[in-house]
């Protein structure tokens, strides 16, 4: 299987960027051992801070790939045309946090992705990548 991972703004100063909330680790090391640990699939990975760069991935993949594990960080909260493309498109997509956005504050509560996606993972650090993967991989549809 061709699966995608898309990091929105910041993610790609995880192990640096607040530790006590996003960890020690670079996403970078993590990707590696995903693709290690899945070398019978395909996993792409694409981090950007800008918001249309994410959006164009989302096109690009959206009809090709068998998943998308998304992490749009702060865009969640704030981009409709985000999650409208995840609507717009027909590969499935998970909404993935690194932290339990639902024990932070109030805003990071909403989220404009969670409507279009297959499912949400919050809050099992960088595992959430690859409990996304799994999910993909265990599908009962």
């Amino acid at each position: 299987m061709h699966f995608v991972i898309i990091d929105g703004p910041n993610l790609n100063l995880t192990g640096t960027r607040e530790p006590e909330v996003y960890g020690n680790s670079g996403i970078i090391s993590y990707i590696s051992h995903l693709r290690e640990e899945f070398q019978d699939h395909i996993i792409d990975y694409f981090q950007s801070n800008v918001e249309g760069e994410l959006i164009n991935l989302l096109h690009e993949y959206g009809f090709k790939a068998d998943g998308i594990v998304l992490n749009a960080g702060g865009y969640t909260h704030t981009s409709v045309a985000l999650g409208d493309a995840v609507k717009a498109i027909a590969t499935p997509v998970v909404e993935v946090h690194i932290s339990n956005i639902f024990s932070r504050e109030a805003f990071r509560h909403q989220s404009f992705i969670s409507s279009g996606a297959k499912g949400v993972i919050s809050g099992f650090g960088l595992r959430s990548y690859r409990l996304a993967i799994v999910a993909f991989l265990n599908k009962e549809d």
